[in-house]
């Protein structure tokens, strides 16, 4: 085989990969930097070098056909352990290189994560990140992802690792401007009169986790809150007036410390909810990937995320 189909066969398997994943050949030249076109003649070229079609095709809808998921499982076998050779081979634990795939709560990767991944980059320069920012809860196996950070409690699987970084405090917060025009909330009857803001996932609202003194923990949704799916965009609305709102400690404590934002109800507030950076069971943690986890949980023993407890 010549080098030349070599590269359009890496080429092939790589466009195939990203369209699988996508599931659309437009977000797929996006992700690809190619044209829509370049990436279904890429797809079509290997279809005939493999004898066989991929995909499903329709105007609405874009689908792996059974030879296209057999293929992919293989694809993404191999990918894996091409990337892990390469890491081990030629390079030492103390200069990973590589791409490191993240995908973390917004508000908390922008704030919190930031910083030490641009650290670790300089001191790393052979490092390079991808990394997503979205409030949704996403499978790291099924998505290509090394390392997810999660707030909240965590269903036990075989496929994913998870390592607590801190548990979180979640306070119900409001500007001092909106307690003085619409007064301070001391019940779940009284808050139901408030305006809120809450987050929402897949179209319906994220409930509020709330503790009654000597009570059972309930789960509170306004009927007439605003819906905000970002985070970030949750704490500007809070901060201008917009409503009561609920936030883990991280978001908000320099906020209240600077008297930006109240908290209320103090008494109503749930059991801490953990924040873990998780990672593919199937995946070793090679070099690349070890040296971001080992850097999370110094920083985690240290009190940057907030007290372990």
């Amino acid at each position: 085989m010549s080098t030349e189909l070599t590269a359009e066969s890496l080429r092939g398997i790589t466009n195939f990969v990203i369209t699988a994943k996508s599931s659309s050949f437009t977000e797929a030249a996006e992700q690809l930097g190619i044209t829509k076109s370049a990436v279904g003649k890429s797809v079509a070229r290997l279809e005939e070098r493999l004898g066989t079609r991929l995909f499903h095709r329709s105007t609405r809808k874009l689908s792996l056909t059974s030879d296209g998921e057999a293929y992919l499982t293989s694809c993404l076998s191999a990918l894996e352990i091409l990337d892990s050779a390469e890491n081990m081979l030629s390079r030492r634990q103390d200069n990973p290189a590589g791409t490191v795939r993240i995908d973390m709560p917004a508000s908390f990767g922008r704030n919190l994560m930031m910083p030490i991944l641009l650290e670790l980059t300089a001191r790393y320069p052979a490092l390079r990140l991808a990394l997503t920012f979205n409030d949704r809860l996403i499978d790291p196996v099924e998505e290509g992802v090394d390392l997810v950070l999660r707030l909240g409690e965590l269903q036990s699987t075989d496929e994913l690792i998870a390592r607590r970084l801190s548990r979180q405090r979640l306070f119900l917060c409001a500007s001092p401007g909106y307690i003085e025009q619409h007064g301070v909330p001391d019940d779940i009857e009284a808050l139901k009169k408030h305006r809120c803001v809450m987050g929402f996932r897949r179209g319906a609202p994220l409930a509020w986790r709330l503790r009654p003194v000597a009570e059972r923990e309930i789960k509170f949704i306004s009927g007439t809150a605003h819906q905000i799916s970002d985070g970030d965009a949750m704490l500007l609305a809070c901060l201008a007036g917009a409503g009561v709102a609920q936030f883990p400690e991280s978001m908000v404590g320099s906020h209240i410390t600077a008297g930006h934002l109240v908290t209320i109800m103090a008494d109503h507030m749930p059991v801490p909810v953990a924040l873990s950076v998780v990672w593919p069971r199937t995946r070793h943690l090679i070099p690349k990937v070890r040296i971001i986890v080992d850097e999370l949980l110094k920083k985690a023993d240290e009190g940057y995320f907030g007290e372990l407890r």
